[in-house]
């Protein structure tokens, strides 16, 4: 098990009880003691969580310095949203199979959508995009089958996983919370992070569209590798380092202004 997944893990675990020790996360990972506590200092050094003798605790978020609920995150860069919606929205052909995740600027890509002659067959599993895209007579519209959670637009955990297997998913249309160069792309749900993950392993593209104030962030867990993108919308130019990084990795970059 790499790093990064057992850290998932015991964020998962630290989500569900607020409390972890040493000895629970020894048995549950069947990795060593040591290994276990250099994970948690150094996620205490990242700030995802406060260590205590003998385990660790779940750290309160600032409401102030996060904005995690859909209703706060949809009216931020509403504008820069708009337009790279509309940029995404040009790379769509009729007759495809697109998937969209739940992320507010995916839903402003869902309402050129909702006006568009295309004959398409949508997955997503955002429920505002599929309650809105169903109007649409051209589209077939399917949801993603998952939980859904307070304070949430998204479908949440891996009970829609079948049904990615059974499609052909032409291009993933996805946000994140965050994007840099070592961890691509992260986000600050566990839960919908893994089907995030589902969804960039089916696509044949994935598309990733993220406004400026997300680029060179972290968040907690990443769902997409910097190779396992093919296109990187943004809003604004981007450094001379980061542009020679998607050349290396062969992303195309593509600024609306």
């Amino acid at each position: 098990m790499f790093a990064d997944q057992r850290r998932n893990k015991i964020l998962e675990m630290l989500t569900e009880k607020g409390t972890v020790t040493v000895n629970d996360l020894t048995s549950l990972l069947n990795i060593s003691a040591a290994t276990i506590r250099s994970d948690l200092n150094q996620m205490e050094k990242q700030g995802l969580l406060i260590r205590t003798h003998g385990g660790a605790m779940m750290k309160e978020e600032d409401p102030d310095t996060v904005d995690k609920k859909y209703e706060i995150r949809e009216k931020k860069f509403k504008a820069e949203k708009q337009k790279m919606g509309y940029h995404a929205f040009r790379h769509i052909q009729d007759g495809q199979c697109i998937l969209l995740d739940a992320s507010t600027t995916c839903f402003e890509l869902a309402k050129y959508l909702l006006d568009s002659k295309m004959r398409l067959t949508v997955v997503t599993s955002g429920i505002a995009t599929a309650a809105m895209l169903k109007e649409n007579p051209y589209l077939t519209v399917m949801i993603i089958g998952g939980i859904v959670r307070n304070s949430s637009n998204s479908v949440e955990g891996l009970l829609g996983e079948e049904l990615l297997r059974k499609i052909n998913i032409d291009i993933l249309f996805t946000s994140a919370y965050a994007f840099n160069t070592k961890d691509g792309l992260s986000d600050f749900s566990l839960y919908e992070v893994e089907l995030k993950r589902s969804m960039v392993s089916v696509a044949n593209k994935v598309i990733a569209m993220l406004d400026h104030s997300k680029v060179n962030k972290s968040s907690i867990a990443t769902f997409a590798r910097p190779e396992e993108i093919d296109l990187f919308i943004t809003d604004q130019h981007v450094s001379d380092d980061l542009r020679d990084f998607f050349a290396s990795k062969n992303i195309e970059l593509e600024i609306v202004e």
